[in-house]
């Protein structure tokens, strides 16, 4: 491929430096015992930042390039992972805000993303390792629901049912605390790089503060 302009240099190499990036952090979080919910958190803002510098082909260019480089070093089950959800909410993300989109509008979304990539890594590790992870899911929220049960002294017994909802709702709920993060750690972080996203709703204007 021949590169004629300046703009067509600047989209390769930067794609490939911010995918490296992101695939570099995606590794990291798979294999480092420690910084994982740091690691988390940055992990979606390589590619969120190339949507906003240079548009939505640009984006789906460099989580391609991310795809096959995490393809090769890690094999396809687990360089595929990335995706689910980090790939595909980075992406949604960086949608949004590259058409000005609202809060309202990437939030909610975000978190449904999230919550089905959730379930759909809890298939694949299972699968992987060969053990039913929700299990581990499950113990969990049954430990949470026992502990309420016992706090407030509440008329209530387990049930199969109770602890499967609760579950879920511990999933929707560490969901939304995760993608509300990346919301305000991008607001606050992208002026930076004279990038600007949509202001949050009033209802978070005293979670986002940038005058410091």
């Amino acid at each position: 491929m021949k590169i004629t302009t300046k703009t067509e240099a600047s989209n390769i190499v930067e794609t490939s430096y911010l995918a490296s990036l992101s695939s570099l952090l995606w590794v990291a979080l798979y294999y480092l015992p420690i910084g994982g919910a740091l690691l988390r958190l940055i992990l979606p803002l390589p590619i969120i930042l190339l949507h906003l510098r240079r548009g939505t082909k640009t984006a789906l260019e460099g989580l391609l390039v991310k795809f096959l480089l995490l393809f090769i070093i890690m094999g396809p089950v687990r360089g595929t992972l990335f995706l689910f959800p980090y790939g595909i909410l980075a992406f949604w993300l960086g949608w949004c805000w590259f058409r000005k989109k609202s809060w309202k509008v990437s939030l909610p979304i975000g978190v449904l993303i999230g919550t089905l990539g959730f379930f759909l890594r809890v298939i694949a590790l299972s699968t992987l390792v060969g053990d039913n992870l929700w299990v581990l899911i499950t113990r969990a929220s049954y430990g949470l629901i026992e502990k309420l049960i016992g706090l407030f002294n509440l008329p209530f017994s387990t049930s199969i049912l109770s602890i499967q909802i609760g579950a879920i709702l511990l999933i929707i709920f560490q969901e939304i605390v995760y993608v509300l993060t990346v919301h305000i750690l991008a607001y606050s972080l992208f002026p930076r790089f004279k990038l600007n996203i949509p202001d949050p709703p009033r209802l978070f204007n005293s979670l986002v503060d940038l005058n410091y």
